[in-house]
């Protein structure tokens, strides 16, 4: 399984990306989020839930990505994880994943943690001005998230800019290369696609040699001339 790990700041276009390149191939291909594996908290009220940092490293549960990540490798399905951001908790569902031949991991801060980024195979980092950024932010929040302007602005303030300039802005000196306008640059999402692609051919080519059978060589025991 082939591992493409999607980072940059919110609304920078990781998940336009994801899909566009997903689209383009032509093999199975899988896409998880980074959000969807948000520590939960069920047991605080809500008013606690919404004081939480969720752009802070921490927020995510890596122990948890890295179990279900072992799982596909290994050829077994998990579940698909989910997130309900109007009351801060997780959703996970019943839904199978199976182990697809490429998967994308999407998400502020999946180069965070150097077990994860050890099994990409491509690293790829959205480089997008951070104004830019939050206007897509705020359209995606209210569109999707039932959120105020005045509630995604405090929230833009308090831990969306502090984290986005501590830690994921860094982030680029750990990709294999930036995206330049966001999700739908064409050329970068062909190029990723011509990688992939010839990457799945040779794991499919490594897999089909190592299934051939070995014949076997037949060995006539020398008698040493003897009648």
């Amino acid at each position: 399984m082939i591992i493409v790990g999607v980072c940059g700041a919110s609304g920078s276009g990781k998940s336009t990306l994801a899909k566009r390149i997903a689209d383009n191939l032509a093999c199975s291909c899988e896409i998880i989020g980074q959000d969807c594996y948000y520590k939960n908290y069920p047991h605080l009220p809500l008013e606690q839930r919404m004081r939480i940092n969720y752009d802070a490293p921490d927020a995510f549960d890596y122990e948890e990505i890295l179990g279900d990540l072992r799982d596909l490798s290994e050829g077994k399905a998990i579940t698909r994880k989910g997130y309900d951001y109007t009351n801060h908790l997780r959703a996970d569902t019943q839904d199978l994943i199976q182990p697809p031949e490429v998967l994308i991991l999407e998400g502020i801060h999946v180069f965070h943690n150097p077990a994860l980024c050890d099994r990409m195979s491509l690293k790829v980092y959205m480089h997008v001005d951070i104004d830019v950024c939050l206007l897509r932010r705020i359209k995606r929040d209210i569109k999707f998230r039932g959120r105020s302007i005045d509630n995604i602005s405090a929230q833009y303030m308090d831990s969306v800019k502090p984290m986005y300039e501590q830690y994921i802005a860094n982030y680029i000196n750990d990709a294999d290369f930036a995206i330049m306008r966001g999700g739908k640059n064409i050329m970068a999402i062909d190029a990723i696609s011509a990688y992939l692609t010839t990457k799945v051919l040779a794991e499919r080519f490594e897999k089909e040699r190592g299934m051939k059978p070995v014949k076997a060589a037949v060995y006539e025991e020398d008698d040493g001339g003897l009648e």
